[in-house]
């Protein structure tokens, strides 16, 4: 039976590429997928594009595909990412740039057509929050970004036409493994309804959702309490690679020689991940139910899985847009004992007096403790004042959110003369002068055909 394999690339905006060159190098692979678009990367990326319109990629693209591409090359393995972000077409042409300066040459398929903003900034009704049910009229003049996240159909045009590399923007994260399994195992994919494509494209999925995250697949993060600390040699992680069957059998594993742990428990766990629910986890090709799913641990490294099933996929697409939201400004400060917690405290109602007096606008002034409730909040309760007061020092970060520029700009201002004026025993400050424009993120639904019927694949550069 034919089979294939597929590695992960980068899980996020800045991840590391080295282990991708392992998975090429010594893990048999055809396809490598990478995913650069977090949640919100789509709002660092529309900052670059208003400082420079020529940019909105993920840029970590060209000198990855610069270090990985000979590699790649020599044994003709593949490539698919979403890199493209806002602007897929400028990050394949940065790519052929950087290939022409090297004299190589490379066929670059380029995704677009996920771009929605004009359908949620011109549409009269629909479009609201997925969450909250609010109206997107509040924010439609505020609107930035809207992009509607894309399945694996172009991906496999793509790769069908002959692409070395396809560079996309939002499309679903796991589609980007999906694509590479469908084509190269001749999957039903558009219009499948028998419970046979369905299940494949079920387990192509899991595949995907098990990759997406790079070393979270294979032992990095892991958070099993009193088991973390046998994950051997972080810092030589392999990254996880499936070697997927024609029927959809899925074997999970990672490079030769390289470290972290593929085992019954890091599967499991990134099985999980962000998975609201795991009966019904929507994607644009299939909706999965990972219900009847059985992971078989064989050892050194390998864990199958069988089992996924699926269902037809709804006729709406997530879509992520971000608008304008104010601004912000913030600032860490520190005391030391005797007394910090008190110290914190007073300081703290200092600031809210100075916001009152001088009648700063602001929407909110949030604060925590870095080292006692960043992490987890109010999952974590704080210890009594007298033990806190106890400790060698007591951080505090204040983060003021407005509406108001200057009052961002200004913030800081509030702070230096504590330093000799107020409570004792002051640590010191950090981040006085730093205001940020604040991007909220908008989720909503799109009907399907609004979109795909805009989504197109274009062809670029030359074979090699």
């Amino acid at each position: 039976m034919k089979s294939i394999r597929i590695g992960a690339g980068l899980g996020f905006y800045g991840d590391n590429w080295e282990p991708v060159a392992a998975s090429i190098e010594r893990g048999g692979v055809q396809f490598i997928a990478s995913d650069h678009l977090a949640e919100l990367t789509l709002a660092i990326l529309q900052k670059d594009r208003q400082r420079d319109p020529s940019l909105g990629y993920a840029r970590d693209v060209v000198p990855m595909l610069m270090k990985l591409w000979p590699l790649m090359r020599q044994r003709g393995v593949r490539f698919v990412c979403n890199a493209g972000g806002l602007n897929p077409r400028g990050a394949a042409q940065a790519v052929l740039a950087a290939f022409a300066a090297k004299g190589w040459k490379a066929r670059v398929a380029v995704v677009t057509g996920d771009d929605v903003l004009p359908q949620l900034q011109s549409a009269d009704a629909g479009f609201d929050h997925l969450f909250t049910r609010e109206s997107v009229a509040g924010v439609r003049d505020r609107l930035v970004f809207a992009n509607a996240y894309v399945g694996a159909r172009p991906i496999v045009d793509a790769l069908d036409a002959g692409a070395d590399i396809v560079i996309t923007g939002r499309v679903a994260d796991a589609a980007l493994f999906l694509g590479p399994l469908v084509h190269g195992l001749g999957w039903t994919l558009g219009g499948a309804t028998s419970e046979k494509d369905l299940n494949r494209l079920a387990q192509g999925l899991t595949v995907g959702h098990l990759l997406e995250c790079s070393g979270q697949g294979s032992g990095g993060n892991f958070g099993s309490q009193g088991a973390w600390q046998a994950i051997p040699d972080l810092a030589h992680i392999g990254y996880p690679i499936a070697e997927v069957w024609e029927d959809g059998t899925a074997l999970i594993t990672k490079a030769p020689d390289t470290g972290g742990r593929v085992n019954f428990d890091t599967v499991r766990q990134q099985l999980l991940y962000e998975v609201h629910n795991p009966h019904a986890y929507f994607s644009p090709d299939v909706v999965l139910d990972m219900g009847h799913i059985t992971l078989t641990d064989e050892g050194a490294d390998r864990v199958r899985f069988t089992g996924a099933r699926g269902t037809a996929p709804t006729d709406t697409l997530k879509v992520v847009a971000g608008f304008r939201d104010g601004y912000k400004a913030e600032v860490t400060w520190g005391f030391s004992w005797p007394d910090a917690w008190d110290k914190a405290q007073a300081a703290q109602a200092t600031i809210r007096t100075l916001l009152k007096d001088k009648r700063i606008p602001h929407d909110e002034l949030y604060v925590e403790y870095p080292g006692l409730n960043s992490a987890h909040g109010a999952l974590a309760p704080l210890p009594k004042a007298d033990a806190l007061n106890q400790s060698n020092e007591i951080w505090t970060r204040l983060v003021l959110r407005t509406q108001d520029k200057a009052a961002a700009d200004g913030f800081g201002r509030l702070f230096p003369w504590i330093g000799l004026s107020g409570p004792a025993y002051t640590c010191g400050f950090t981040g006085l002068h730093n205001t940020s424009e604040l991007l909220g993120i908008w989720p909503t639904l799109i009907p399907r055909a609004a979109v795909e019927a805009g989504v197109q694949m274009e062809l670029l550069g030359e074979a090699a």
